[in-house]
């Protein structure tokens, strides 16, 4: 095998593991990370040198990408800040994000694993800090910081995903997203 083939088949086991981690959490086997990247599971430990490698160049993949929360992949209007926050809430609470995990939002998809799991390396936790503040300074106004918003975000998301199926499951995204944008205008919700 080539050093450019080697190199390509690295980068696939790191997205399809990035992906496999926001849907199913880290606890995702090996085999079963290499089998979705079409690679046998014995070729691992000639790309990396551990699973917690993996954890860490896979979150740092997860953040490293593209910001799509939806199947719209529209720019968000850069020179209208307080549009970007609104466009951004709706794509991030919409049914499409609840339903797409392995393409979502590093910051709700490793939050439960990056909490739970003792053996996650230290690496990945400071590359999620890291994307946790950038998410949340994309969702400050004003003399707020995004933080409390950004915790609305992540956790309306996922109890939306825990009910899906039941009609909660839109109520919440629905009640975070009123919440989120009706909080700036001053209007009392009636």
């Amino acid at each position: 095998m080539s050093r450019l083939q080697a190199q390509a088949n690295r980068q696939r086991v790191i997205a399809v593991a990035a992906r496999m981690f926001r849907e199913q959490g880290t606890a995702v086997s090996l085999a079963d990370v290499m089998k979705a990247a079409g690679l046998t599971h014995g070729g691992f430990y000639k790309q990396f040198a551990s699973k917690e490698d993996l954890v860490d160049e896979a979150t740092a993949y997860a953040f490293n990408g593209p910001a799509t929360y939806s199947a719209e992949t529209s720019a968000e209007p850069a020179e209208e800040p307080e549009a970007a926050r609104r466009i951004m809430i709706e794509r991030y609470l919409s049914v499409w994000h609840r339903d797409h995990a392995g393409q979502g939002c590093p910051v709700s998809g490793f939050a439960a694993d990056l909490g739970r799991e003792p053996g996650i390396p230290d690496h990945a936790r400071e590359i999620y800090s890291h994307g946790v503040r950038n998410l949340a300074a994309r969702l400050a106004s004003g003399g707020d910081d995004g933080l409390a918003q950004l915790c609305t975000l992540v956790g309306a998301l996922a109890l939306a995903r825990a009910t899906r199926g039941n009609p909660l499951s839109e109520e919440l995204l629905q009640a975070a997203r009123t919440a989120l944008t009706e909080r700036d205008t001053g209007q009392a919700r009636t």
